[in-house]
């Protein structure tokens, strides 16, 4: 797909304005047509926007969460396809196999090669939600892979991804890069969903397909993504922080006219923004933490804060509708896409339900 537009050459790295002048007058037709927005997609790269969380960037989450957060209070869908592509990034700066690090991690930083995450059937098989859908049997320089992976985003024919798949001799789990465009592999469109459905997401099938040595993240995922899942859980934090951003601007809008009225509503704007602010705080905390690794302490502590947010997105987006009442309901207002797109927040893997069996888990333990 060619991009929607070129750089603009005295364009700003500042996220906000980038998403106001470049992502703004495209977010209703991605969310009511399905475009994949690839041109903003990889303008995000070229303003360095995917680097900041890795070991070459600092490893500035609290900068890459921000940059998520300015791209989901105008776009969701497009907030979900950059956390997919930080989380890749992710990986590859932590991939065990040095081969696999020096080929693919600077490409994917910079945004020249865009991908997606494919890990919530690792993440739900380590926490006993289901099994792996795809095996795999080693050979001569690699792995044959064959399954079914139903939902991955951030996808198109010359894109990539990782996914987790289990070694049956050995029982093993392996992760791995994915080249859609490798012999054997097919993207299978999705059902129409009722938000995100500019995110580039298929189905993905996998026939014989060859992964070769220098696409291994890890020989040992099981050991692997215990490693990088505080990472991948608090990056995810972009997205509510930005909706929820979103939805109080919109209450606060609404008040110009309607402050007589809305006054009467449980939740204001105020209180919602304090608790916006406190949540902030603590991811930026975390942020700090997040590179050094993921003990049991530290993750507890990502879960707690990513249930928080899941739960005042729920919030905020409903005062939004009730603030903005009937106005809510044309189908071109922002108000009903961050309605749906909050419901996303709280189901997107962790889901709420996830995270709380997983936090159960850790205070049993």
């Amino acid at each position: 797909m060619e991009a929607i537009h070129a750089v603009d050459d005295a364009g700003t790295s500042n996220p906000r304005d980038l998403a106001a002048r470049e992502l703004a007058p495209l977010a209703a037709t991605i969310d009511r047509d399905g475009l994949y927005p690839e041109g903003f997609m990889r303008t995000l790269g070229d303003h360095g926007l995917y680097n900041r969380h890795t070991a070459a960037g600092g490893h500035d989450f609290a900068g890459a969460i921000d940059a998520m957060a300015e791209v989901s209070r105008i776009c969701m869908s497009t907030g979900f396809c950059h956390w997919c592509h930080d989380a890749l990034t992710w990986y590859l700066d932590n991939a065990e196999e040095a081969a696999t690090r020096d080929k693919w991690l600077e490409p994917v930083a910079s945004g020249r090669l865009l991908g997606g995450t494919g890990l919530s059937n690792g993440m739900k098989n380590v926490a006993a939600i289901e099994e792996l859908k795809i095996r795999a049997r080693r050979v001569e320089g690699g792995y044959l892979a064959n399954g079914t992976l139903p939902w991955v985003s951030n996808l198109a024919s010359h894109h990539v991804f990782a996914a987790v798949f289990l070694e049956p001799d050995s029982e093993r789990r392996v992760m791995a890069l994915i080249d859609c465009a490798q012999t054997g592999f097919s993207l299978k469109q999705c059902a129409e969903f009722i938000a995100l459905e500019g995110s580039g997401t298929y189905a993905c099938h996998f026939e014989d397909v060859f992964i070769p040595d220098d696409q291994v993240i890890s020989h040992d995922a099981a050991a692997f993504l215990p490693r990088i899942r505080a990472g991948f859980v608090l990056l995810q934090m972009g997205m509510p922080l930005g909706v929820i951003e979103a939805c109080i601007e919109i209450m606060e809008d609404m008040s110009r006219t309607h402050a007589h009225v809305n006054a009467f509503l449980d939740e204001q704007p105020d209180n919602l923004r304090t608790e916006l602010e406190d949540l902030r705080g603590a991811v930026n905390a975390l942020a700090a933490e997040v590179a050094s690794g993921s003990d049991d302490r530290l993750f507890r502590d990502v879960l707690q804060v990513r249930e928080r947010a899941s739960v005042l997105s729920l919030r905020a987006s409903q005062a939004a509708m009730l603030h903005a009442g009937a106005r809510g309901y044309l189908a071109d207002s922002a108000v009903q896409r961050k309605l749906r797109e909050s419901y996303f927040v709280a189901i997107v893997t962790p889901a709420i339900k996830h995270i709380r069996k997983e936090l159960a888990r850790l205070e049993a333990a």
